[in-house]
């Protein structure tokens, strides 16, 4: 993830937050901005590990360079540094990531496998717990094992860099170097594209009795127990690294169907969102065309027969003649009321064209609100009826939101075409928008928004600072030459 893609990252992962499940609050730790991310988003368990989510890994430079290594390579790889469990620290550990890439890419080179990265599941481990446990079920006497990372396998060998520890049962301040009483032995391995170092050592005397002092050729025998128990030891290591990649392949084939299911779902959605929406604006307008038809002549016929009657009894008959025009009164209330759910299902004024239809609107919400409202709108704007609708509704919601929630004294409305993009922006000056509002249960405004606009094919942002600031919401959707309204993809994280 690049740093403009930071916003709608952190806001895709905050919709799609499961706090039911134990997760806390999403953030990007550290906060400071960077040119890359490379963000935890999902982490188990999470009762034990959940303060990691949302750190970026690839802050740190070592983490960085070994997650560009498995990217470019395909294998599992580590940075060598321990990570200490927060409150314990005899717990720290290793952590090997595994790369995810799309399937249906080439991965033959380097380019497609940059091409086809997504990110990376890792799994955890305590070397010091594993070393541990592996001299433990040995049982050898007195025997020290002390495990040190040597670097990458193609960093030049010996280093300027001491090796860094990660594993030692000696007692503080004791030494491991060799001595004239000690038996050592030094073992390479290599693990994650790193080069370890296991080192052995033990005192002669605790693999001595007075019966070896006299026969050598038991010496040898223990010499030779020795490379079993050792042996025993790196095919216990080695079987657990396996067992690890396994673990890893199966996670990461699980993480890809689920995701090859999600965007499936998502697609679903978004295509049923925008048949429904579809489905509404033409009632709307079939029902708007019906009343103005059948009630509205009905009413029109009605008022011209109510009308001759006042007329032919106003000299000769004074009360029936009060009666009819208070009835012709009761028919123009009941007109004017039939033309104001016409304009609520579908404003007549949206077939002379978007321009008129905002100009229209703009001029009902000065009367209404009180506020002053500032229109700034091209004249010659030519777009489909689907596309009139969406924008329309946009102006209208978000006047109802500045009307109901902004406080605002001023509000500002730009509609504007250029390069095949129609834009429009909505700005007040009220009190902005609080955090956690868009996301608020129930409250279902802006989210209607930038669903509409989705479904177009265009793009919504939405901004509010703080008092006095106002909020600002500003939507473009391609016009000529864009992606198809039917078939638009879905986004994706």
């Amino acid at each position: 993830m690049t740093d403009g893609q930071r916003r709608r990252f952190e806001r895709t992962v905050r919709a799609g937050a499961r706090p039911r499940d134990g997760y806390p609050a999403f953030a990007i730790v550290p906060p400071e901005r960077r040119a890359d991310y490379a963000v935890i988003t999902l982490i188990e368990p999470v009762e034990q590990f959940g303060d990691t989510l949302g750190r970026d890994i690839a802050a740190r430079p070592t983490f960085a360079l070994a997650l560009a290594q498995s990217r470019d390579t395909g294998a599992p790889a580590t940075s060598g540094q321990l990570i200490d469990v927060p409150g314990q620290p005899s717990r720290a550990t290793l952590a090997m990531r595994m790369p995810i890439y799309r399937r249906d890419l080439p991965l033959d080179s380097v380019t497609f496998r940059r091409a086809a990265y997504l990110g990376s599941v890792g799994i955890g481990f305590s070397a010091r717990r594993l070393a541990q446990e592996a001299l433990d079920e040995i049982g050898g006497r007195d025997l020290r094992l002390a495990l040190y990372d040597s670097g990458a396998l193609d960093e030049p060998h010996p280093r300027a860099v001491p090796d860094a520890l990660l594993f030692s049962n000696m007692a503080p301040g004791a030494s491991d170097s060799a001595a004239h009483d000690t038996f050592t032995a030094t073992l390479p391995l290599e693990c994650g594209g790193r080069l370890w170092q296991a080192r052995f050592s033990a005192p002669m005397a605790a693999w001595r009795s007075p019966l070896d002092r006299y026969l050598p050729s038991l010496a040898l025998g223990a010499g030779g127990l020795v490379t079993l128990l050792l042996y025993v030891l790196f095919h216990t290591l080695a079987t657990s690294r396996r067992q690890a990649v396994r673990m890893a392949k199966r996670m990461t084939r699980e993480l890809r169907d689920s995701q090859a299911r999600l965007q499936h779902s998502h697609y679903q959605l978004r295509r049923l969102a925008a048949h429904a929406d579809r489905i509404k604006e033409q009632e709307r307008k079939r029902i708007a065309r019906e009343i103005h038809d059948d009630l509205g002549q009905n009413l029109l016929v009605l008022r011209i027969e109510a009308d001759l009657l006042a007329a032919r009894t106003r000299q000769r008959h004074p009360r029936l003649h009060a009666r009819a025009r208070t009835t012709l009164g009761q028919i123009d209330r009941t007109i004017r009321s039939v033309r104001h759910i016409i304009n609520d299902l579908r404003p007549a004024v949206l077939d002379l064209g978007l321009s008129a239809a905002v100009e229209w609107q703009v001029d009902q919400f000065r009367q209404h609100a009180g506020l002053a409202c500032e229109l700034d709108a091209q004249d010659d704007i030519a777009v489909d009826d689907l596309c009139a609708t969406a924008f329309f509704r946009v102006l209208q919601e978000s006047l109802s939101n500045v009307l109901q929630h902004a406080h605002a004294s001023a509000v500002r409305v730009t509609l504007g075409q250029r390069d095949g993009v129609l834009t429009m922006t909505i700005s007040d000056n009220g009190v902005g928008i609080a955090p956690g509002v868009r996301c608020k249960p129930g409250s279902f405004g802006l989210v209607g928004i930038e669903e509409r606009i989705s479904i177009l094919g265009g793009r919504c942002a939405i901004h509010g600072g703080g008092p006095a600031a106002g909020t600002t919401v500003m939507v473009s959707v391609p016009v000529d030459g864009g992606p198809s309204r039917e078939h638009a993809p879905p986004l994706v994280a």
